[in-house]
């Protein structure tokens, strides 16, 4: 059984004088149980709205999305979830700590347990110095720490994460990419959204990019740093005297002793062929390869 499983999902709303815009055209995507996902695309490309319909805060014009194979629109399907919105908004009069407790009666967990999860996550957030202040006296950055343990106090089977980076300065980032690593090693499923590829690249099984309401394409996250590579940068000992070239290439640059060689894909065996024969040392190969965001910017500038 799949964690998230996504059919023929559509969503249309009505724009300026009345006029049809389709949000989300024809969505079909099978997220596993233990995989990280992550959601790529531009703002206003149909993210938030896909990840509302999944959570059955939207109805669909049609399609339908389900959750450890209960209907989103099925209020069961909620239980197994951690949710993190895009934009959090508590009662900023309640501490981080009197929030976290109320997240967990909602879920009805047993008072020993919830007291022992709430001190963990906390902690883990780095929100436990700070958990008996209201939280209206918390920095953007605090209030997101504050959505992200709530998603964690029930210990789901399934997250799903509306932009869980935003706000947060490096050392925040680094916190969340940590606990989504985590999860993922604890056999739990993370479906995220981003706009920020280096979030994906980081933490990622696979990945969807979405464009304008459609999902134009899906890979893992190797297969795309795999197909990107476009050549080699290969570092030689060469003396500073001596200047020579192999399979026909000149060096790039000379830096001292160091010479530093382009090879393309096609070239690469002929030319460490030629450096091995003759007893050059090779001080350093470097893979040049097209990044997850050159990959992300082409599919959207085609769509």
């Amino acid at each position: 059984m799949n964690a998230i499983e996504i059919a023929g999902l559509c969503k249309q709303f009505k724009g300026k004088r009345m006029a049809k815009v389709d949000a989300l055209k024809g969505l079909d995507l099978q997220i596993e149980a233990g995989e990280v996902f992550g959601f790529l695309g531009p703002n206003g490309a149909g993210k938030s709205t896909t990840i509302k319909l999944v959570m059955g805060l939207l109805q669909p014009t049609s399609g339908s999305a389900s959750i450890m194979g209960i209907q989103s629109t099925e209020t069961g399907a909620r239980r197994s979830v951690g949710y993190l919105p895009e934009n959090p908004a508590f009662y900023d009069y309640l501490s981080a700590e009197e929030y976290i407790a109320f997240v967990g009666s909602q879920f009805r967990m047993e008072a020993a347990l919830l007291k022992r999860r709430s001190e963990d996550v906390l902690k883990r957030l780095e929100l436990w110095e700070a958990r008996k202040r209201p939280m209206r006296s918390y920095s953007k950055g605090m209030v997101q720490r504050v959505g992200l343990a709530q998603t964690l106090v029930h210990d789901p089977a399934v997250y799903i994460l509306d932009e869980p980076m935003s706000g947060l300065d490096p050392i925040g980032r680094a916190l969340v990419k940590d606990i989504i690593l985590d999860l993922k090693k604890r056999g739990k499923c993370v479906f995220f959204s981003t706009h920020i590829t280096d979030d994906v690249e980081k933490v990622c099984d696979r990945v969807g990019v979405i464009v304008k309401g459609s999902l134009v394409a899906v890979d893992r996250v190797e297969n795309i740093m795999r197909s990107g590579v476009e050549g080699y940068l290969v570092h030689l000992r060469l003396p500073e005297t001596e200047n020579r070239s192999f399979a026909g290439l000149e060096p790039l640059r000379r830096v001292g002793s160091t010479s530093e060689f382009y090879v393309s894909c096609g070239s690469f065996n002929a030319f460490m062929g030629q450096v091995n024969a003759s007893g050059v040392e090779v001080l350093l190969v470097e893979t040049k390869r097209r990044d997850l965001e050159d990959f992300f910017l082409s599919l959207v500038n085609q769509a």
